[in-house]
């Protein structure tokens, strides 16, 4: 009886889609597609064949736009409430009400992430960290690794999610302290035309069009465009130019055989921001520049945030990123099936940025400042392509008196990279007065990466780097009566890199070959369906490859013989689904620890033996606190610690870009049916910029607010404006060594929204 009720869930899930129902089963194996169906019958139960015991299923529609019920991925076959870890789901709702115009204004959504600033190789692009652990190429598109370098936008976006503590065993390398999925939006079986327009201050521009058309009974096809242009709020020359355009067309929709093929293109003209510099403490300071010597690893004193001190005219950064993706799925039973996914991915980035940094104007020993600033320009041309492969099947069965949900599946992938920079001084300016330029030869002596020609350098050959890596994994979760499971995974990786080039000591360049395995497991119980307690445990690895270089995939004569870092963590931690499942409330005690951490001594040798160490607490609360109060909010404290370093001055030191403490609030509630009115806060506690304690620069804590209010004019037509940092804020955004980012200052964006 139970197979024949499940039977009909299934088609009819097919039927309504997600707005209706969601059957447990079903979204274990259908995953994004199935999971987007939707068609206009409606389910007719059959009541006299409920049986005794029924599966589980999750009424979506009694729930909350605030508050998903699951992730993309069919590698975790349970809901949010059942899986053993922290994990964030920000919605479309959430993103489209906060006006998110970026990945990194998504983020502000979720605690324990903090942006880092381009510094030295590092190219600028969604550079963040995780629970204070370099999150650069923890980023996934569908599931996929989306590696390059780019500023991500959400107009294709259903739902971002983010899953904290090493994940290796899941996603592969990286994930040291979590990572990132975007959900692309696909074909499904409504017709429908959304269109928005924005305009605001700061000569913001934007406008999108989201068109979904059924061709068939089971055939649809989807279409989204995007432009956008916008100066920086609180930043003289700084700019964004973008557009977008991503198809998708879905077959067999509905059917136990589904195929979609997507393609996304974002294309990219932009003036970089590398920001202020720090005063630095090396050194000492006359002339001119006697006022800066109290402001050692501060700000600058004096100096607007609004300053830029990059080369109007000659700084600039155009990228272009394409998606090719297949998927395929096909359900052979109720209890088996399976799903395919193939991508090809590629970026081009051609750029030129300048980073400022204080001038030693000296001809005796030792560092002399003045407020003459160096223009450290750094010119690149980037080429990244990806592909990969990866196939998942899922069983449900039983052994016994256990239930299984078997997860096994397999991973290629070929990562190319081809990336040819120069960097040094080509001009010098003033920190008080960027508007002056002079040649470096005007003052010595000479610095050792002042360019002697011309301003403008010409490009080297580029270096080239291989990254191939085959993984098998299996997952399975036991369910132990109606209180207990266990879950638990393990993963086999085999990489091999290679990088050659002129950036390379070595003419036959380097090569560093990897076998690892990584393992997750979790007890979980729970006292009623709605909640759960967990203890889970899992680890992850880093390999050379991704820590040589901030700007990809790089290996060095220092670096290419060394082993993988390698990090776990344990996690304590309940959820519950309360108010008619309407509201998600999670809380979560989390350890992790780097115990072979890369760490370079003053001579320059790079070895493991470092030690890291990230532990703290995490709160959450998503959903609907009333049918007219939404709530999206997080808090997470951490402490951080460096146990072990060949640097002597990092021993005892925070890491850097770990916060002590994080904030975030956002919160509507709807009037009279048609007006809604929105307010956010976030906090992000002070941050440094490296784990030494001579050189250590500290970004201060700070607050910003924001707030929304919408009109409903008619079901298809509304408005909407969102103001940003209320109280214009000025703070550090983001972090870097020798410089940091100011934040975006006040700003407001009006946004009329059509739907034909």
């Amino acid at each position: 009886m139970p197979q024949k009720l499940a039977s009909r869930l299934r088609r009819a899930a097919r039927k309504t889609g997600p707005k209706t129902l969601s059957v447990t089963s079903l979204l274990c194996a259908a995953g994004s597609l199935s999971a987007q169906t939707a068609a206009p019958s409606k389910l007719k139960p059959q009541i006299e064949e409920i049986p005794t015991e029924l599966p589980e299923v999750l009424i979506e529609a009694t729930g909350s736009v605030y508050n998903p019920t699951r992730v993309q991925s069919v590698k975790y076959t349970e809901p949010l409430r059942d899986i053993p870890q922290t994990i964030t789901v920000i919605p479309k709702a959430v993103i489209e009400d906060r006006g998110a115009f970026s990945l990194r204004d998504v983020l502000k959504n979720t605690p324990g992430i903090s942006m880092q600033a381009g510094e030295g190789g590092a190219v600028s692009g969604d550079n963040l960290s995780i629970r204070g652990f370099s999150a650069r190429s923890d980023i996934y598109l569908d599931g996929v690794r989306d590696y390059a370098n780019y500023n991500r936008d959400p107009f294709n976006t259903e739902q971002v999610e983010i899953t904290k503590g090493p994940s290796s065993s899941t996603v592969g390398r990286g994930s040291t302290g979590g990572s990132i999925n975007t959900v692309s939006k696909m074909a499904n079986l409504t017709d429908s035309v959304l269109t928005t327009v924005s305009g605001g201050t700061s000569s913001l521009y934007r406008g999108t069009v989201d068109v979904n058309q059924k061709l068939s009974e089971h055939t649809a096809f989807r279409l989204n465009t995007m432009y956008h242009s916008a100066d920086t709020p609180g930043r003289d020359h700084v700019s964004s130019e973008r557009y977008g355009i991503a198809a998708s067309l879905g077959a067999g929709l509905g059917t136990d055989t589904r195929f979609m093929l997507n393609y996304q293109r974002l294309e990219e003209s932009n003036i970089p921001d590398y920001g202020l510099p720090w005063i630095p403490n090396n050194g000492t300071f006359s002339g001119s520049g006697a006022a800066l010597a109290g402001y050692q690893n501060q700000p600058p004193p004096g100096v607007s945030f609004n300053t830029f001190y990059g080369i109007p005219g000659v700084d600039y950064e155009k990228i272009q990123t394409d998606h090719f993706t297949a998927i395929f799925e096909h359900d052979f039973s109720e209890h088996t099936r399976v799903r395919n996914i193939t991508r090809y991915s590629r970026s081009h980035r051609d750029s030129v940025s300048t980073a400022p940094r204080l001038r030693d104007v000296g001809v005796a020993a030792g560092n002399q400042y003045t407020t003459i600033l160096n223009r450290q320009l750094q010119r690149r041309q980037q080429f990244t392509e990806m592909f990969g492969n990866q196939t998942n099947l899922v069983a449900d069965f039983s052994t016994g008196p256990i239930k299984h949900a078997l997860v096994t599946g397999m991973e290629f992938y070929l990562e190319h990279q081809q990336n040819a920079n120069v960097a040094g001084v080509a001009t010098l300016t003033d920190l008080y007065d960027p508007s002056v330029m002079y040649s470096p030869s005007s003052f010595l002596p000479a610095g050792s990466q002042d360019f002697t020609g011309a301003t403008y350098p010409g490009l080297p050959a580029p270096t080239e780097a291989y990254l191939y890596t085959v993984s098998a994994y299996v997952f399975d979760t036991m369910k132990i009566g109606k209180h207990w499971e266990f879950s638990g995974g393990l993963r086999y990786d085999h990489m091999y890199a290679t990088v050659s080039g002129p950036g390379n000591t070595s003419a036959g360049g380097y090569a560093n070959a990897d076998d690892l395995f990584s393992y997750k497991a979790a007890l979980i119980y729970k006292p009623v369906k709605q909640g759960s307690f967990y203890f889970g445990y899992g680890t992850s690895f880093n390999p050379t490859i991704d820590g040589a270089s901030g700007a990809g995939l790089g290996l060095t004569a220092a670096t290419s013989s060394l082993d993988p870092e390698q990090t776990s963590t344990f996690e304590l931690g309940t959820k519950w689904d309360v108010l008619k499942e309407r509201l998600s409330l999670t809380a979560a005690l989390f350890r992790s620890e780097k115990t072979n951490a890369r760490t370079t001594d003053p001579s320059g040798i790079t070895t493991l033996g470092g030690n890291q160490l990230v532990q703290g607490i995490e709160f959450s609360m998503t959903g609907s606190i009333t049918k007219n109060w939404q709530v999206f909010t997080g808090y997470a404290i951490m402490e951080s610690e460096t146990k072990a370093s060949t640097a002597a001055g990092a021993i005892g030191q925070s890491l850097s870009n770990a916060p002590p403490q994080t904030f975030n609030l956002w919160t509507t509630y709807t009037l009279l049916e048609k007006t809604q009115f929105g307010f956010g806060a976030q906090y992000m506690g002070p941050r440094t910029s490296n784990d030494s304690s001579a050189s250590a620069r500290t970004a201060p804590s700070y607050w910003t607010l924001d707030a929304m209010v919408s009109y409903k004019f008619t079901d298809k037509i509304s408005l909407r404006l969102n103001i940003y940092n209320l109280a214009d804020e000025r703070f550090v955004g983001s972090v870097g060594g020798g410089q940091f980012v100011p934040g975006a200052g006040r700003s407001a964006a009006l946004t009329a929204s059509i739907k034909f």
